[in-house]
């Protein structure tokens, strides 16, 4: 008899730490790939940091899955998953090699959450997005580009669409790279960003002691912002909303609104709003027996009443949960429910500095460099795997706990080192 599989599907925050959970439990019961198998499946070869897509230097952003999961002994297959068959314990793959079909003991979806992109007249043709590093390098591509664009109205007017999270973070960034963009080819000019969305406020769930925060930094970047409006269509040369108002600019960034993965509807089990898959604490999908669900594809209902969100801060112990329970579910073990007792909220605001709140009510616990600080820490260390082929430092940080929330750091101190998620 061969090898018992399970199978990890989407190589994100929740994917990832899901195979390496697995590979942990495994490892700690003294069984290796030939009891069973690791497999993880993903769109490309690489770990994406995706909530960073919004930075000018892409360079970090891609982790070669060969070199966090080859130490493990976890396999990876590149392809995108075709379909899911939960009754057959089976999944199609389209690969390069063609379509193969997986089968599975224990599946794990993770295929995380993509951009909503309404039918707005020319979005498709001249938007751009920075909700994959694809999208985010495009961009790149495109913003250098403008130093060569004959001069007209808008070159160097960028307009992002949707003012929550991502959106003010990309917002924050853009001033400062289109003058970079401007200085590297000798040119000169006023620049200009727009920050919109059909909400009255920006940061609409933030709440009322953060937004102010937002605004200011907004308002010291020079970021307009265009609020309560609609945008009716584009086409790379201007943007048009439904007050009538027309905007001369040839860079237009969608970052309004997310959903799940469209494959969950394959399960066969109700989604909620976003598309999600209900999951108790032990991450098993309601009513399918062996599927586990994690990340942006996972609704999980907290013990206060909340649940989880779309964000790594989540993605990651739901997903080493799911792995580890997985392997537990599969062996007959006890597993382990998920408990998460914090929530915190650390906005990037570019040149300006950070937010950092605390709570669903978004406390503000520290702004300005001081936040900055702590954000440098989570998108430059905590969020990234271990990157130097140690199987047991990866194992280890595959543990199934909840990592506490990051340091604040002091106004003017150096960070300290951050314990790896």
């Amino acid at each position: 008899m061969g090898a018992q599989r399970i199978l990890v599907l989407g190589g994100g925050f929740a994917g990832l730490w899901s195979a390496l959970a697995a590979a942990r439990q495994l490892d700690q019961l003294g069984l290796g790939p030939d009891a069973i198998e690791v497999l993880l499946v993903n769109r490309d070869a690489f770990h994406g940091l995706r909530v960073r897509n919004y930075e000018a230097d892409l360079s970090p952003l891609r982790v070669p899955l060969e070199v966090v999961l080859g130490p493990a002994r976890v396999r990876w297959l590149v392809g995108e998953v075709g379909s899911i068959d939960p009754a057959a314990g089976a999944v199609t793959v389209d690969t390069a090699a063609g379509t193969q079909t997986l089968a599975y003991d224990r599946l794990v979806f993770a295929l995380g959450s993509q951009l909503l992109r309404p039918p707005v007249p020319g979005l498709a043709e001249h938007g751009f997005d920075v909700d994959t590093y694809g999208g985010a390098s495009r961009l790149a591509g495109h913003l250098e580009a403008l130093a060569k664009h004959t001069d007209g109205a808008g070159r160097f007017t960028a307009v992002v669409v949707g003012a929550g999270l991502t959106g003010i973070e990309t917002a924050c960034e853009l001033p400062a790279r289109l003058q970079g963009v401007q200085e590297r080819a000798g040119l000169a000019g006023a620049v200009r960003v727009l920050l919109v969305d059909h909400n009255p406020r920006v940061g609409s769930d933030m709440g009322d002691s953060a937004r102010p925060v937002i605004e200011a930094a907004l308002a010291a970047l020079g970021v307009e912002c265009r609020l309560g409006v609609r945008v009716m269509s584009l086409d790379g040369s201007q943007i048009r909303f439904d007050s009538g108002e027309v905007i001369a600019t040839q860079t237009v960034i969608w970052c309004a609104g997310m959903r799940a993965s469209p494959l969950t509807a394959g399960f066969g089990v109700p989604t909620d709003a976003l598309g999600r898959l209900p999951v108790d604490a032990d991450l098993r999908v309601a009513g399918l027996n062996g599927v586990f669900a994690a990340g942006d594809s996972a609704r999980l209902v907290l013990e206060d009443g909340h649940t989880t969100v779309m964000s790594c801060q989540h993605s990651r112990p739901m997903g080493r949960f799911a792995g580890h329970n997985a392997v537990c579910d599969l062996l007959g073990l006890p597993v382990l429910p998920l408990r998460i007792d914090w929530y915190t909220t650390i906005l990037d605001l570019g040149p300006w500095g950070a937010l950092y709140t605390e709570g669903w009510e978004r406390r503000v616990v520290a702004t300005g460099e001081s936040a900055k600080r702590t954000k440098r820490l989570i998108n430059g260390e905590r969020i990234v795997p271990p990157v130097n082929g140690d199987r047991a430092v990866l194992l280890a940080a595959a543990a199934p706990v909840v990592q506490r929330p990051p340091p604040v750091q002091p106004q003017g101190s150096r960070p300290s080192q951050v314990s790896q998620p």
